[in-house]
């Protein structure tokens, strides 16, 4: 049925719209942010289902073709509106058309989900006839020395992927299923096309990262098997030699460890030191930390994350805080994530209330949470002397060297492999693992092993075709810290405040390509990080 909605009505028509539609999108997202904490605190079924019905409520407003329809006719003709409005509206179509596919597939898409994350969030690995956590089991593969027993421990971490595998594929096919029902060839493509990429645009980043990473990591990697085959005894370095289950983080450094900077101390403590190093950015985090969870308790989720609730100040963190460096980064990281969201304007519209793009607040994340382990950071907040930080600064810069390269390699494979994943649920997807893991890690590819050690990561299910994010991210804080950080020269406040002007503030009132581009300068690309990673191996030669 043609339109009656004329050029001149269209900007007051699309207002009303939006009006009504900001009231009802503010109301189902709060209700699915606080039904979803529920169940990453308390693990039971029933706050699973609370939050799985509060998904689905979201999808099944925005699969509505009416509604659809008529917000593509009204951003159409609404050429007058304001630049706010318009990106308001621009996302709001975007959300809807996402949401075009049939309610009951939608429906199996949110439950399946669902399961998948519930299972990851309650099952407990099994190491020699006793119930471990994953943090309990990282803390005894840190100590093992034993080659066969660090085996074991590394394959207990393993053991959620056996269980979850077969639900994975089954989900990969239904999401591929909906994605093509809009158009689009497999979940993948839509994905990244909902981040604002195309595909070609992202993959000849991660291309470039590859081929520009792969000398200094080849460097890196063989000195860094030297030290370990050393300290294990072995001719042969295998995935379980390093202290991280998927070879994403940097073993501990021979040279030094940075946990010795928080012994003696408290998980209360790593709360108070992120608290008031905020706050000399000019930061109150209290707000945030009130309302937090920050330690392990029975069913709650064992991982870290924050979440902005209300989209109007109450914005969360999750974390299960040890005394250490890992959780001391992990602290500094959601928070640097909690005062993004804390300080976005909260006069633009609900829909846009947020962060600029995914990657833009992982950039902000990363660039906190490796202040855990900077010399000058130690200095300021761990009371660490002078002289000992220069009797450990190359080691420092080492590690955070290998941190970024492991890092960086390790994303390669996480988007590599997710990629193929939905190209082919169907293939097998274990010797794909391996030959991935090999390509880009340089590790074995442990052939005849014939387990699920791809599914054993959460993010396939909890956050998919999220993983490339995060290097995103890097590539973003490094320009941040090339740009902003530096304009600081040091001074904290000011830094703290440029950062609040010129990334918190704007939200997502402008696509992800203009506020890179005001917020640092320049254009997103890998020029920083490359800078970063050279200057680095360059100091340590």
């Amino acid at each position: 049925m043609p339109s009656s909605t004329h050029a001149g009505d269209a900007e007051k028509e699309l207002a009303e719209f939006m009006q009504i539609y900001q009231s009802d999108y503010l109301r189902m997202y709060c209700e699915g942010s606080y039904t979803w904490w529920d169940s990453m605190i308390l693990g039971t079924e029933e706050s699973f289902e609370k939050a799985a019905a509060a998904t689905l409520a979201m999808s099944n407003y925005h699969a509505d073709p009416a509604r659809y329809t008529r917000i593509k006719e009204l951003r159409a003709l609404a050429t007058e509106a304001t630049d706010v409005e318009k990106r308001a509206a621009y996302v709001a179509e975007r959300e809807f058309e996402q949401s075009q596919i049939p309610p009951e597939l939608n429906e199996r898409l949110v439950s399946l989900s669902s399961e998948i994350e519930q299972i990851f969030q309650t099952q407990r690995a099994v190491y020699n006839g006793q119930e471990y956590t994953n943090n309990e089991l990282l803390a005894l593969l840190e100590k093992e020395t034993d080659s066969q027993k660090r085996y074991e421990i590394w394959d207990a971490l393993k053991q959620v992927g056996e269980l979850v595998a077969p639900k994975m594929i089954e989900l990969a096919k239904l999401r591929n299923e909906a994605a093509r029902k809009l158009g689009y060839k497999n979940y993948w493509e839509m994905t990244v096309s909902f981040q604002e990429f195309t595909p070609d645009e992202l993959i000849a980043i991660f291309e470039e990262l590859e081929e520009q990473t792969r000398p200094y990591f080849v460097e890196m990697k063989d000195k860094m098997d030297a030290e370990l085959k050393e300290k294990f005894g072995v001719d042969k370095i295998m995935p379980w030699h390093y202290d991280n289950p998927f070879f994403q983080q940097a073993p501990p450094s021979e040279k030094i460890n940075v946990n010795e900077f928080y012994q003696g101390i408290t998980g209360e403590d790593i709360v108070e030191i992120s608290k008031q190093y905020y706050a000399k950015l000019g930061f109150d985090v209290t707000p945030i930390l009130e309302n937090s969870d920050l330690f392990e308790k029975e069913g709650k989720s064992q991982h870290g994350f924050c979440n902005n609730m209300n989209k109007e100040g109450d914005v969360r963190i999750l974390c299960n805080i040890k005394p250490d460096a890992e959780w001391m980064d992990t602290q500094l990281h959601e928070l640097g994530h909690a005062i993004y969201d804390y300080n976005i304007d909260r006069t633009l519209p609900p829909n846009i209330r947020d962060v600029s793009h995914i990657f833009t607040t992982e950039g902000i994340a990363m660039t906190f949470g490796a202040k855990a382990r900077d010399p000058q950071w130690l200095i300021e907040n761990r009371g660490l002397t002078p002289e000992r930080a220069e009797q450990v600064k190359d080691a420092l810069i080492e590690q955070r060297l290998r941190e970024q390269l492991i890092f960086c390699r390790w994303t390669l494979v996480m988007t590599f492999f997710e990629k193929a994943l939905y190209e082919n649920p169907e293939q097998d997807l274990n010797t794909l693992w391996g030959e991935t893991t090999a390509k880009y890690q340089l590790l074995d590819p442990l052939e005849g092993r014939g387990k699920a050690d791809w599914a054993s990561k959460p993010h396939f299910v909890i956050a998919p075709v999220y993983y490339h994010c995060y290097m995103l991210g890097e590539l973003f804080g490094a320009q941040v810290r090339n740009s902003i950080e530096r304009e600081a020269q040091g001074d904290l406040l000011k830094f703290g405040q440029l950062l609040k002007e010129r990334v918190f503030e704007p939200g997502n009132a402008r696509p992800w390509e203009e506020f890179v581009e005001n917020a640092t300068g320049e254009p997103l690309s890998t020029r920083a990080f490359i800078e970063e990673i050279k200057q680095a191996t360059e100091e340590l030669r």
